[in-house]
């Protein structure tokens, strides 16, 4: 079974003195449920034997939707998988290095499989809280030891030792199985791909790429993978340990990557988790709060009013780590959207666009370009007052309006006094239009017997 044995004629013979007895001191592992030795001598060799008895009958994988399993043999490798977890929390004695091998073929075994085609990505992507909807694997009995099994593994052993079983392909094999539509399993993969990438430093490279190439895939082909989030997560707990100044190649992940995960339809599912990361990049350099906000409106929803929402609720915040000397430059870019979302016909859009008014630091923002935003958002505002359907969002237009006014009256006037000139401007062009229309219409009944067809008379030769 993988561990040598000599036999009884090769064995030296040694006097049985009581001081040979004790430093022999052969002890079992704590808190194995294996059978106390029954041969003189050969204890370690029996015990690794049902180690290993037990580890390979956790080889066999239950599909727990066949109904010619047995249910008795289910329970007995949850049972093995057990013993073998309870083995590696053993803290008193190190594991053998012979089990190594034997324990991460089960690993692999049991975790790497083909996931089942998606059933409904469309209600999972759109209702992300809802557990009720979510797909649990009937194979998570034996899946949830199977993770705690490996995560005790890259815990307690050097990260040296296992190189030669956690390998590229390894990680590769967890990625995958991050799209599993089961959000137990997806947290278990989270908290061991990242005790991994803090443990084998050397991988961290290679982690790092790894994970965006399944952001890239997601953004720009597939637009469908359950683990985005959970993926983010870890990012976020990276990004929170990266040195200042950053990196260029981190700079390029947060233009590249991360904000172009602002595109899908799918954002409210780890938006959370997006919002995070970004936010912390802000924080480090405040200066990438340009490149940020620019990115965020190049990526605005047209139709999904619930984005429009998370987005506002994001700029609202980014507002708040922006370098200053920023200010002027980003203010009437951002406000202009703002003042958009202010007439859009869902109301909440339209109040949640008018909240970020009540942010002081968005209101310093936009006071250092006052001449420049105040048009827009006056018109805006206006706008709301003659033509919104919902009383709610004219009410809080009006305390908007009233908070503006007092800011700089003159220039809310001048501002109004250039909205009603436009408007008239407006109405003359479109009486001048349809006074021209008047006179083309006219002029063609006039002369509608040109357009008429001339009428033939044809006489038969017969």
């Amino acid at each position: 079974m993988g561990i040598r044995r000599d036999s009884p004629k090769n064995l030296p013979r040694k006097k049985t003195t009581l001081k040979h007895l004790f430093d022999l001191d052969p002890k079992p592992y704590v808190g194995s449920p294996l059978p106390s030795p029954r041969r003189g001598g050969g204890g370690t060799d029996y015990e690794h034997d049902g180690i290993l008895s037990a580890i390979s009958y956790c080889n066999s994988v239950f599909t727990f939707t066949d109904p010619q399993e047995s249910p008795s043999q289910q329970d007995l490798k949850r049972l093995k998988l057990m013993d073998v977890v309870s083995l590696l929390k053993s803290p008193k004695k190190p594991l053998h290095e012979q089990l190594f091998s034997p324990l991460m073929s089960m690993v692999s075994v049991n975790l790497f499989r083909p996931l089942p085609p998606p059933s409904k990505t469309s209600i999972v992507s759109a209702l992300p809280d809802d557990e009720e909807l979510s797909t649990f694997t009937p194979l998570w009995p034996h899946l949830q030891l199977v993770y705690d099994i490996l995560l005790r593994l890259v815990l307690n052993v050097d990260s040296k030792k296992l190189k030669d079983y956690i390998d590229h392909q390894f990680i590769r094999n967890l990625l995958y199985l991050f799209q599993s539509e089961d959000p137990r399993e997806r947290e278990s993969l989270k908290n061991v791909f990242h005790r991994i990438y803090s443990r084998f430093t050397s991988y961290r490279s290679f982690m790092r790429k790894a994970m965006n190439e399944v952001f890239l895939r997601y953004v720009f082909e597939t637009e469908k993978h359950c683990g985005i989030g959970e993926l983010l997560e870890i990012w976020g707990s990276i990004i929170n340990g990266f040195g200042v100044p950053l990196k260029e190649e981190h700079k390029l992940f947060l233009m590249r990557v991360l904000l172009p995960l602002h595109k899908p339809k799918g954002l409210q599912v780890y938006h959370r988790q997006l919002a995070y990361c970004v936010s912390q990049f802000v924080q480090k350099e405040p200066a990438l709060g340009g490149v940020v906000v620019r990115g965020i409106l190049r990526y605005w929803p047209i139709t999904n009013c619930h984005k429009e929402v998370l987005l506002i609720g994001e700029l609202e915040e980014l507002v708040e780590n922006i370098d200053p000397d920023q200010y002027r430059t980003l203010a009437l870019p951002l406000c202009s959207r703002i003042a958009r979302c202010f007439n859009s016909c869902n109301s909440q859009v339209a109040e949640r666009a008018l909240y970020v008014w009540n942010n002081e630091q968005f209101v310093k923002m936009a006071s250092e370009a006052m001449e420049e935003v105040f048009p827009v958002v006056v018109e805006g505002m206006e706008r709301n007052l003659k033509l919104h359907w919902s009383k709610s969002v004219k009410q809080l237009t009006e305390n908007v309006k009233a908070m503006l006014e007092e800011m700089d009256p003159p220039l809310y006037d001048k501002c109004l006094r250039e909205i009603h000139h436009r408007e008239s401007e407006a109405h003359r062009e479109q009486i001048k239009r349809q006074q021209k229309w008047d006179q083309i219409e006219t002029a063609a009944a006039r002369h509608s017997h040109f357009l008429q067809p001339t009428k033939t008379i044809c006489v038969s030769s017969h």
